[in-house]
């Protein structure tokens, strides 16, 4: 309130000090019209801003002169000298009050009600007195009012002045003269500061565009007979002013356009289980050298398929519109005279709207896209470039070019280690990068802009990239420099792709384009939602949901695994894969790891293998490919027996088979627990190499690990020996005999069945 009742106060005396030749031209002349007008224009101005300020003083003496000057333009009265003296006296008075607010000091409203009257004819205005606040002296003005032009001129100066600061320094580099190199650190420091300060001078919070959205919404939704709920986020974004200003028709526009045609009537969202309030949007932020505002609904969405018969009836082929892709057939509402209103409103249906909306934000070198979920809600992103810009950036090389990035989008740039720590894996076609164990969706700068071939190997070097809902690892051959870069616009061809924000010249002299983070994450089919705040029709009946990993499995079927087990998955060679001692196996860096299958291998030339651990042991699961990740509802309708499948959960009307973590490990892993610390069973007496021989897979399949001898400070929990050994250990001992004996304490030692009973006696004994 403060900066905005500073505004008022500069605007004030600027417009007084401009209108005192007006008024004086005015009294010598009362019929000049242009001259009236500019009085009128004055106090009605005077009085808006007094409503909204909260200046009643000011307000009342506004209004009243106001009035009379309404009925002198409409030929009620007759601008006498009575009626010019008191307009004056009121313009004097309102001069006053403006300097004892910026001063902080009282001044009382004596005489004020004598000037209202005497606009009236009831009394007559006297000449205004000099006050004790006129006379003070007025503290020197701090703000001054520039065109718009001359602040063009400003930041153009500076652009240039900061690219001739990268040229020089770039030339002293090469020098390599200390003492230069001081003084033009304390040259950069200047520019720097001066760059801030200039670059400031056009810039606006754009609050000042979203403060008449509250009322907007709340007038359009009552006429239509809706509930809406508004929410704003961003208004401390700044944006150029001008480009504030041209933004407020098309803002407007798609916020009456979600009212009226997204979010449903009250009855209707009963119906589709949603709240009766809507809910929407609105929120700013900057990404790069752009100003990014969205607008997001949860009403219905688009219905593609009534845009299409409407654009069919005036002609269009149908079936070439059904063929479209699911952004071109959206991209159907920016048709000039569309409207899928049935009945002209006081707010849409005249078929004049989004064609125009975006033909605004073109003008200004910005860009639309719509992003909708049928039933769910639309999301309306507009890309607005700033003017002109300075910002930090770091140079990153693909495909021997330079490309730059906001330093402020990056979050870190790591570099591919051999520890594992940071790693690129394979989700199908899909890669994916694990940065100390978080998982990233894997970009290649090169090949997405056709600069590398996409299958050239794993990179070296990775740049974080965070971008509102989430972050990507952007795959880049070098990172070259850290430069302050003048950004301007670039043509609009270029920028059409999205993955572009302007256009630099560094101090090296070439042309280099400014990369958009979330450009190349829409690019690349990047996903990052952020969910339209909605109070849910009912919180007790939100269906809990549970990230799987998606897959085609080997027999065909369609299965999903929670993606918690998932370590990673890779490729694997049909050749490594075997089946041995009664299981599959996979050979895989110099160790066996069982397998599990559903389906045959055959004729297969390559699989791709689940790796899934469980935090101690890990298995391998073959697949035919990886297809996605999703959300699946937990509720689950169990299998009729234990298996490979623990049951089935519908997605999106299909029947999604879930695989059964619990029972893969309970049949593998006491295969997979190489290094899990297990009880030792000692190997004693004349025949332990025919017991290490024989009976080592039967002892590791009941859980110990097999020793000849005992290492420093391990101790055993059973000595195995035959019946004639002399045993020393203090373990308790399970005694062998070479033939079978009735009644005997001893077993056979061919007798499987036995010697597995009394190993798991033993075991019981031990816990």
């Amino acid at each position: 309130m403060d900066d905005l009742l500073q505004e008022f106060i500069a605007e004030t005396r600027e417009t007084m000090e401009a209108l005192t030749g007006e008024i004086v031209a005015w009294e010598a002349d009362p019929s000049d019209r242009a001259r009236l007008d500019a009085i009128f224009r004055f106090v009605h101005t005077v009085k808006g801003s007094c409503g909204f300020l909260d200046l009643p003083r000011l307000a009342r003496l506004s209004h009243a002169a106001e009035d009379v000057l309404s009925a002198v333009r409409g030929g009620e009265r007759a601008p006498d000298a009575a009626l010019v003296n008191a307009v004056l006296a009121i313009v004097d008075r309102i001069g006053e009050i403006v300097e004892a607010i910026d001063q902080g000091t009282a001044l009382d409203d004596s005489g004020e009600e004598l000037l209202i009257a005497a606009l009236d004819g009831k009394a007559e205005a006297e000449p205004a007195q000099p006050s004790a606040v006129s006379m003070a002296p007025r503290a020197p003005t701090r703000s001054v009012r520039l065109s718009v032009d001359l602040l063009d001129r400003m930041m153009s100066g500076m652009s240039d002045m900061v690219l001739a600061r990268n040229e020089l320094a770039r030339r002293l580099r090469e020098a390599d003269d200390p003492a230069v190199e001081a003084s033009l650190e304390r040259l950069s420091l200047t520019v720097a500061e001066m760059r801030d300060t200039v670059t400031r001078t056009r810039m606006q919070k754009i609050d000042a565009l979203f403060s008449a959205l509250p009322r907007m919404v709340r007038d359009t939704a009552a006429g239509l007979g809706k509930s809406v709920a508004l929410s704003i986020e961003g208004a401390d974004v700044e944006l150029d002013r001008e480009m504030i200003e041209m933004m407020r028709d098309p803002l407007g526009h798609i916020i009456r356009n979600s009212i009226d045609h997204g979010i449903e009537a009250p009855a209707d969202r009963r119906k589709a289980g949603k709240s009766e309030n809507g809910s929407l949007t609105v929120s700013a932020r900057q990404s790069g050298n752009q100003i990014i505002i969205e607008i997001a609904d949860d009403g219905r969405g688009i219905d593609v398929d009534k845009v299409i018969a409407r654009l069919a009836a005036t002609g269009r082929n149908a079936s070439e519109l059904r063929a479209l892709p699911e952004k071109a057939k959206l991209d159907l509402v920016f048709e000039p005279g569309l409207t899928t209103k049935d009945e002209v409103t006081g707010v849409s249906g005249r078929g004049v709207g989004m064609d125009v909306v975006r033909a605004n934000v073109e003008q200004i070198g910005g860009r639309i896209d719509l992003s909708s979920q049928r039933g769910q809600g639309l999301t309306t992103t507009i890309r607005v470039p700033l003017t002109l810009s300075i910002i930090s950036a770091i140079i990153v090389g693909a495909g021997g070019q330079g490309f730059a990035l906001p330093r402020q989008s990056i979050e870190e740039i790591v570099g591919i280690r051999d520890d594992g720590s940071i790693r690129i894996d394979r989700l199908g076609a899909t890669a994916i990068a694990t940065v100390r164990e978080r998982r990233l969706p894997l970009v290649d700068l090169g090949a997405l802009l056709g600069l590398a071939a996409p299958d050239r190997g794993d990179p070296r070097m990775l740049v974080i990239v965070g971008v509102p809902g989430g972050a990507y690892a952007l795959a880049v051959d070098d990172v070259l420099d850290n430069e302050e870069l003048v950004i301007k616009p670039a043509a609009p061809a270029v920028m059409a792709p999205g993955v572009y924000a302007g256009q630099t010249l560094p101090d090296s002299g070439r042309p280099m384009l400014l990369l958009d983070g979330a450009g190349i994450a829409n690019a690349a089919g990047l996903v990052f939602t952020r969910e339209v705040a909605a109070e849910p029709a009912n919180e007790d009946e939100a269906e809990p949901v549970m990230p799987a990993l998606m897959f085609l499995d080997l027999d065909g079927v369609r299965r999903a695994v929670p993606l918690a087990v998932v370590d990673r998955v890779e490729p694997a060679d049909p050749h490594d894969i075997h089946f041995t001692a009664g299981e599959l196996r996979l050979s895989v860096d110099g160790r066996i790891v069982p397998l599990a299958a559903q389906g045959t291998l055959d004729g297969r030339e390559g699989v791709s293998i689940l790796r899934l651990t469980d935090g101690a042991s890990d298995i391998g699961y073959a697949i035919a490919e990886a297809l996605d990740i999703a959300d699946l509802p937990c509720a689950m309708t169990p299998a009729r027996e234990p298996g490979p499948v623990a049951g089935v959960v519908a997605w999106r009307g299909e029947q999604i088979e879930m695989l059964d973590a619990h029972w893969l490990f309970a049949e593998h892993v006491r295969v997979a627990s190489d290094g899990v610390a297990r009880p030792i069973c000692l190997l004693a007496g004349r025949e332990a190499g025919w017991m290490a021989t024989f009976l080592r897979p039967a002892l590791e399949r009941a859980g110990y690990r097999v020793a000849t001898a005992l290492k420093p400070g391990e101790t055993a929990a059973l000595t195995l020996a035959m019946d004639d050994d002399a045993v020393t250990d203090n373990a308790p001992v399970l005694r062998l005999s070479r033939e079978p004996r009735e009644g005997a304490d001893t077993i056979f030692r061919y007798d499987r069945a036995g010697l597995a009973q009394a190993l798991a006696r033993h075991a019981a004994g031990a816990r």
